[in-house]
C-alpha cells in the first residue's frame, strides 16, 4: 500500500498544529519530520523539543529523518520526543549497522537513506537491516528544490534488492516531488511518497486529495 507522508518543513509553523489536524483528517497516517543539523547540511531546522511539541497534538506517524553527523548520539533522546520511525544517512554514521541496531532497540522502526551522489552500492548491504530505505530526489537542507531524473534509476535499484532481501522494507523517495512527476516515481517502486511544498502549499486538504488520486 502506498503511503504519503507530507514534510513539515514546508508547513507554516505558526498554524502548525491547525494544518497537522488537517493532515490527520485525511487520514495519511504519516508526516515527514526533517531534522538538519547545520553540518550534514547547510541548514538548520529544528529538534527534539518541537517533536515532543508536536506529538502532543496529534496521533500522525512520526516519520522522522535525520539529517545529522553521527546521529547514533541522540536515538534515545528522539524515541523519548515521540518519533515511530527514525531514518539515518549511510554517510552520515560512524558505524551504520550499530546505529540501526540501536535504533531498533530503543523501539523505533529504522531507516537508511543516501544523497543523490552517493553510490547506491554502499547503501545495498543495509537493505536486510531496516524497515525503510529513503532515497533523496535533491540535494538536502533545502526544500522547493527542483526533482533529479536520475535518482528514478537509484530507486530502481534499491527495489530490486528489497525484492530479494527484505520484501517488507517499504522505499520512500524525497525531494521535488509533486503531482506532475508523481507517476514516475510510482513506476520506479518507490511506495512512501514525502512531499512538502506540494501539500503544504495552498490548499492542504485539496493538495492531498489529489495526490491520493494518483497513488491510489
Amino acid at each position: 500500500m502506498n503511503i504519503l507522508s507530507p514534510s513539515i518543513l514546508a508547513a507554516d509553523f505558526g498554524h502548525l498544529a491547525k494544518q497537522l489536524e488537517i493532515v490527520e483528517k485525511k487520514n495519511t497516517g504519516w508526516v515527514h519530520v526533517d531534522v538538519m543539523d547545520g553540518m550534514f547540511v547547510p541548514s538548520i531546522s529544528f529538534g527534539m523539543p518541537v517533536i515532543a511539541s508536536i506529538r502532543k497534538q496529534t496521533g500522525l506517524f512520526f516519520d522522522t529523518h535525520l539529517m545529522v553527523i553521527d546521529p547514533e548520539r541522540y536515538i534515545d533522546d528522539f524515541k523519548k520526543a515521540g518519533s515511530d520511525l527514525l531514518t539515518v544517512h549511510v554517510e552520515a554514521c560512524k558505524d551504520v549497522s550499530a546505529t540501526l541496531k540501536h535504533i531498533k532497540a530503543s523501539g523505533m522502526k529504522a531507516g537508511i537513506s543516501l544523497n543523490p551522489e552517493t553510490d547506491t552500492e554502499k547503501l545495498l548491504p543495509f537493505v536486510k537491516d531496516v524497515d525503510l530505505v529513503l532515497v533523496m530526489s535533491v540535494h538536502p537542507g533545502f526544500g522547493g528544490q527542483k526533482f533529479i531524473p536520475e535518482t528514478l534509476k537509484k530507486a530502481e535499484r534499491i527495489k530490486r534488492e528489497i525484492e530479494m532481501t527484505n520484501p517488507s522494507c517499504r522505499l520512500e523517495m524525497d525531494g521535488g516531488i509533486n503531482l506532475q512527476n508523481l507517476k514516475e516515481v510510482l513506476a520506479a517502486g518507490v511506495d512512501t511518497i514525502v512531499a512538502g511544498t506540494a501539500v503544504f502549499g495552498g490548499d492542504i486538504e485539496k493538495n492531498i486529495t489529489e495526490f491520493e488520486k494518483i497513488m491510489f
